[in-house]
């Protein structure tokens, strides 16, 4: 694995298919939100952002390179784990801070009911967060859960300062189990599209990729935590 302190290649701000940072509504995005007179300041305001404007869905998982593409996300206004941290990636690359996808196999304790029969697991693979590049160190980001969807679950918002790492909780506010990560992938300075494809395929026999699971994720899980 790559040593945080690791100096970022030039990759790490370049635009790719999927990170298309040069797109024009991802800079617009970038020059609205890069609030701040830091690299660290801006980082956290790009951060807050994506998780807050974006809504997390794990129910429209859209694994085609048009699906994940961040101006693709941007647009849309929702997305999951992987995608979101795409969109945080393209953003950061826009504003200037060297950006790269993480990923980690992670246990959801609070998935809903109807996710657990279509992925017939708890194990969600290829979960994926963004690395910046914030005062000499790269600084782990997970902006995956919006605010509105936190408080329908009862967890805990997910924060970023720009000094420690963001990761999932392993606990909700209610003192259950929320998220156990059992397995790291690596980092990446783009999109391994194809390896999470794969994966997923062997993983995820019952899930069609590029289809809707009918129903509201979120409305799901408010009822599923006795808050709807």
């Amino acid at each position: 694995m790559t040593h945080r302190c690791t100096p970022p290649s030039s990759a790490c701000l370049n635009a790719t298919t999927t990170i298309n940072s040069h797109h024009p509504d991802i800079v617009v995005f970038a020059n609205i939100h890069a609030q701040g007179s830091s690299a660290r300041e801006q980082a956290v305001s790009l951060y807050l952002a994506v998780r807050d404007q974006v809504r997390y869905d794990p129910y429209r998982i859209d694994l085609s390179e048009h699906g994940m593409t961040a101006s693709t996300v941007l647009a849309q206004g929702f997305g999951w784990c992987v995608s979101k941290a795409v969109l945080l990636a393209a953003v950061a690359r826009a504003a200037g801070i060297p950006a790269r996808l993480g990923f980690a196999d992670v246990k959801n304790h609070l998935s809903t009911e109807k996710l657990r029969q279509t992925m017939q697991t708890d194990v969600f693979v290829w979960h994926g967060y963004t690395e910046l590049w914030i005062d000499g160190a790269w600084r782990k980001a997970t902006p995956a859960f919006n605010i509105e969807l936190c408080d329908k679950f009862g967890l805990l918002p997910l924060e970023f300062d720009g000094v420690h790492d963001s990761l999932y909780h392993a606990f909700d506010r209610a003192g259950r189990q929320h998220m156990e990560y059992v397995n790291e992938r690596g980092v990446f300075e783009d999109l391994p599209l194809d390896q999470i494809r794969t994966v997923f395929a062997e993983v995820y026999p019952a899930m069609n990729t590029g289809n809707p699971i009918a129903g509201d994720f979120a409305a799901d899980a408010a009822r599923e935590a006795g808050r709807a």
